[in-house]
């Protein structure tokens, strides 16, 4: 179930309250989730139950993205904003750093996250952050494509389009390499949630200069892959390796840009597997 929780960020305005959706179910150590720009929480609900056994698992909606609400008026969409938020929101969740995997967006969110030393371990599949400017531009267009074509289709053939294999590609084939996974509602659902997303432009405006450059030593980082992401084409994955020297980097076949769908037992297995060496072995 689906619940809200307001908190207090730090902005360069002064104090501000930002309320976000999330889901919570499991026992264990913590496990935050973060999903992609235009995405929202259900994105990870392929792999939920299965990280639910072992983990904690808190998925969140991004401020402005799925049921959250916007930023404050003048408060950017940055990561200088967005991962002390997080930092924020887990406190008031009650949870000290947690286990964080992150998708695209959510990949990059999580290593920020682990630059300021804010979580136990991290997993991040295809993460934004590690383009050429071509390949930047490239991704962006895609992703306003995306956004353009799910403002202009009228829910009824939305509805109908889901319906078929082939309408589903249609409409998710940029991020899943297999859209015909994705229920009729899903589809329905995440292009609404694209559709609907009022941190879009601002996100995407933020990103145009971001490049991770740091490393992140001293935590068990795993960057993953999907080796049919059409989004952020694998070889970003190589120069993500250098940049994080430690980490461990993994192709994930058959999989896309958003691979929870494609290949969930892959991508929980990666993620439980990375969690599990951060735990200190016991004597």
């Amino acid at each position: 179930m689906t619940a809200t929780v307001s908190f207090t960020i730090d902005t360069p305005l002064g104090p501000r309250t930002a309320t976000v959706a999330y889901e919570r179910k499991g026992a264990g150590e913590p496990l935050l989730l973060l999903h992609g720009i235009g995405h929202h929480l259900q994105a990870w609900h392929p792999v939920t139950d299965i990280l639910a056994a072992e983990h904690e698992v808190i998925a969140v909606d991004l401020p402005g993205f799925g049921a959250s609400a916007p930023l404050p008026e003048g408060v950017a969409y940055d990561l200088g904003t967005i991962a002390p938020a997080l930092a924020a929101l887990c406190t008031a969740l009650g949870v000290e750093r947690p286990h964080v995997a992150g998708n695209s967006l959510g990949g990059l969110l999580a290593l920020e996250m682990a630059r300021n030393h804010l979580v136990r371990s991290v997993t991040a599949l295809s993460p934004a952050g590690f383009w050429t400017e071509g390949e930047r531009r490239y991704a962006f267009g895609a992703l306003l494509a995306m956004r353009a074509g799910a403002k202009a289709l009228p829910l009824p053939a939305l509805e109908r389009l889901s319906r078929s294999a082939a309408g589903r590609a249609a409409l998710t084939g940029t991020i899943y390499a297999r859209p015909a996974r994705r229920s009729p509602q899903a589809v329905v659902d995440e292009t609404l949630a694209l559709r609907g997303a009022t941190g879009f432009e601002k996100t995407l405006a933020a990103g145009g200069s971001v490049r991770f450059t740091d490393d992140v030593p001293g935590l068990p980082v795993t960057i993953a892959w999907g080796a049919r992401d059409r989004l952020l084409l694998r070889r970003q994955g190589i120069r993500a390796k250098r940049t994080v020297p430690g980490a461990r980097l993994i192709r994930l076949p058959g999989c896309g840009h958003v691979p929870m769908s494609d290949d969930p037992a892959l991508v929980a297995r990666v993620i439980l597997d990375t969690a599990r060496s951060a735990r200190v072995p016991t004597a």
